[in-house]
């Protein structure tokens, strides 16, 4: 699989960072989009670029996923791993390391990676979650240890360049 060519120009890591998201939502059945959060809340990689035209649509019709937006996705990935880190620190539970969310229409999966970043997924209410949740964590255990500080701020310049 080639990389999307909205990487040209980015480093190795942050291409094979592209590579394995967008790997994520064409390999595992029943993924609809993923995005990865920086510990601050904001969006560092996103699985599908159209999302991004699709926010600023005023055609419902155009838009797939929770408002059609990677930044909608981002944004309930963020609160849900706040709150969840919330409950375990008041539950005095340790760390999290994941959260799933069964819904009629879909499911939500979110899972840490190691610098404190998020891994979201938007999946089809009948994914098998198993399998959601064991492709997340190869993600993790591939993306967890490259996201440097310098590799977060290039994924940042990057998504603002592209919207």
């Amino acid at each position: 699989m080639n990389a999307p060519s909205s990487t040209y120009g980015l480093s190795r890591e942050a291409r094979n960072l592209h590579w394995l998201l967008a790997n994520l939502v064409e390999e595992v059945p029943g993924v609809r989009s993923v995005v990865v959060v920086s510990t601050d809340g904001l969006m560092l990689l996103s699985s599908d670029t159209r999302h991004h035209a699709a926010a600023a649509s005023a055609d419902p019709s155009t838009q797939d996923g929770p408002k059609g937006s990677s930044a909608d996705l981002a944004t309930i990935v963020s609160g849900l791993g706040s709150l969840t880190l919330g409950a375990a620190k008041l539950m005095d539970a340790g760390g999290v390391k994941q959260t799933m969310v069964a819904m009629d229409e879909g499911s939500l999966f979110v899972m840490s990676i190691s610098d404190g970043s998020l891994l979201g997924v938007h999946a089809t209410p009948d994914c098998d979650m198993t399998v959601v949740a064991y492709h997340m964590a190869l993600f993790v255990g591939r993306a967890g240890h490259v996201l440097t500080p310098e590799l977060r701020n290039e994924l940042r310049r990057s998504l603002e360049h592209a919207q």
